[in-house]
């Protein structure tokens, strides 16, 4: 007995560190760990460290967001970045609005009065200047962009020909400056050449109107030099837009998310992260500039939400556990797949050791049960349990696992002085799908389940067919298997119950074909295994049961000894 309590004590401590290891290892089926982060930001430019370069560069006007974003997360050592700044801008004055483009200066006689590009472009005179300037480009697409001015039926914007028409002469003026200048991107300059194109064939002008809307919003928030950096590396207009709207509503966050743009050096994955997460989007992307620029990237790329658990942090802080939690995160970002599947691993390597170590505490079979054992079908059985274990530590454990998918009506409206009343644009908004997150996790909760008590099923039924007893009481056998064959169909319904009891409560969403796949797939498989494996093993052990009967009944009684007659005496 003490040889039984002793490895129930081995199998608990065992169970136990392989759960830790697992809860330590920092990769998630629906969000991206700090220490991951942290990990893909030990190489590359900090966000200091870029807006120092910047500087140095001579766009100040870039490095001026930078101080601002590194003002707003607290960062140490932001105020000596923003005195290099201020020194330099003493120097240069007009670097902060222009940056080091001199050319594109010299185009206007006026000094900007404020930090908006839309609001000085849109001026008469600024606007004229640029329009000029551009009639004598050599670029395609800038042709084909001022052609557009000679449209009369727009949608978005009055016309240029229209008393209103001084918004459209300045966002094309806009737009037109960053083609001109080579800012954008061949596959942005070649797509707005496109959408100006098909205007001007009469195919229709609202994509365009709405491109150039993108570029006025963005020049609402933005001066010359910061408007070149940001839209530098945009890829397309999806992600323009995408941008433009999200930097409409950003208010105090606008520097993070300028600094996140630049410093990622990946607007496209920063804008599609915005999209996904419109609710949440905006704060991680903030958090991850602590991480530089390969952290703020990996962060972007993952298309998953930023997590932090401050148990973990706390765990962190000590070793050994500091050193397998950063461990594991360095690993991940060479291997993710890898990296989950030890950590799913340790899990399973937990159950299993708990399910050994109740079986150890059991008492022991005695007497006339001793010989329906089957050996190894325990083990099968501490196996089940652990894939049990494995998907009760996946729900506790994961973060963000059951929260449904982000919306937000994300809605832009240009405002340009002269320009009268405010121009509405809509964004794309997220699709609603009937099968979101919540109900998902609900109907593979419940098929796990079911399968789990399926697969125990046929356990037990192969453990019964292999018991050294007669047909006859292996049938007996089965009978008392009976609620346990049923066990599905219980779950089902209690399944259902409380489903609809959390539902009527409102404490998650749940939608009646979640609420009722549980009583579903409970019949279902069930029905599967009555059918398919219990019902053809009984109909064998009934026909090998007669089959033994019949022999019994059919051999010839052995014959009987002869007794002796008694001796008959004269």
């Amino acid at each position: 007995m003490r040889s039984r309590w002793f490895w129930f004590g081995i199998y608990v401590v065992l169970g136990l560190a392989l759960l830790g290891l697992g809860l330590l290892v920092p990769v998630h089926l629906r969000a991206v760990d700090a220490s991951v982060v942290l990990s893909a930001g030990r190489t590359g430019d900090s966000l200091l460290e870029r807006g120092k370069s910047l500087a140095e560069a001579g766009r100040l006007g870039t490095a001026q967001m930078f101080v601002t974003a590194a003002r707003t997360a607290e960062m140490p050592g932001w105020d000596r970045l923003d005195e290099v700044v201020k020194n330099r801008a003493t120097q240069k004055p007009g670097a902060v609005f222009w940056g080091n483009d001199p050319y594109t200066r010299n185009l206007f006689i006026s000094q900007p009065d404020g930090d908006s590009f839309s609001g000085f472009i849109v001026q008469r005179d600024n606007r004229e200047a640029a329009l000029a300037h551009l009639s004598g480009s050599k670029s395609p697409a800038v042709q084909e962009l001022l052609r557009t001015r000679d449209l009369n039926h727009t949608v978005l914007l009055p016309p240029s020909s229209s008393a209103s028409g001084q918004a459209f002469d300045a966002v094309v003026a806009e737009g037109g400056l960053l083609v001109d200048g080579n800012y954008l991107t061949a596959s942005l300059s070649s797509g707005i050449q496109e959408l100006a194109a098909e205007a001007n064939r009469g195919t229709g002008s609202e994509p365009l109107e709405q491109v150039l809307m993108d570029f006025g919003a963005l020049g609402e928030h933005l001066n010359w030099d910061q408007l070149t950096v940001f839209t530098a590396g945009i890829p397309d207009t999806v992600a323009l837009h995408q941008l433009a709207a999200q930097m409409s509503i950003a208010g105090d966050r606008l520097p993070a998310l300028f600094a996140a743009v630049q410093l990622s050096g990946q607007p496209g994955p920063v804008a599609a992260y915005l999209a996904k997460f419109p609710q949440t989007g905006l704060r991680d992307i903030s958090a991850s500039l602590w991480y530089g620029a390969n952290g703020t990237r990996e962060l972007a790329e993952s298309g998953q939400r930023f997590y932090q658990s401050e148990v973990l942090r706390w765990l962190a802080a000590r070793d050994p556990f500091g050193s397998v939690y950063y461990f594991a995160a360095a690993r991940s970002l060479e291997n993710p797949w890898l990296v989950f599947a030890a950590k799913w691993l340790c899990y399973l390597g937990a159950g299993f050791c708990f399910a050994s170590a109740l079986h150890m505490v059991l008492p022991p079979v005695s007497g006339p049960e001793r010989q329906l054992q089957v050996r190894g079908f325990h083990v099968v059985r501490q196996f089940l349990f652990s894939l049990g274990f494995l998907l009760v530590v996946l729900l506790l454990s994961e973060p963000f696992l059951a929260q449904e998918g982000q919306t937000g009506g994300l809605s832009l409206r240009l405002h340009l002085p002269m320009a009268g009343s405010a121009v509405p644009a809509g964004i794309a908004g997220i699709k609603q799908s009937i099968m979101n997150p919540t109900i998902i996790l609900t109907l593979l909760v419940f098929f796990v389940l079911q399968a789990l008590i399926y697969i125990a099923c046929l356990v037990k039924l192969a453990e019964i067919r292999r018991q050294p007893v007669p047909p006859r009481m292996k049938l007996k056998l089965l009978e008392n298997e009976d609620h346990l064959f049923d066990a599905g169909l219980y779950l089902g319904f209690v399944g259902t119950i409380i489903s609809l009891i959390i539902a009527s409560m409102g404490l998650v969403k749940f939608s009646l074909m979640a609420a009722y796949s549980s009583t579903s797939f409970g019949i279902i498989f069930v029905v599967i295994f009555k059918i398919f494996h219990l019902r053809p093993a009984r109909r064998k052990l009934l026909l090998d049961a007669e089959l033994a009967d019949t022999m019994v009944t059919t051999v010839p009684a052995p014959p009987r000894a002869a007794t002796p007659e008694p001796a008959l005496t004269s």
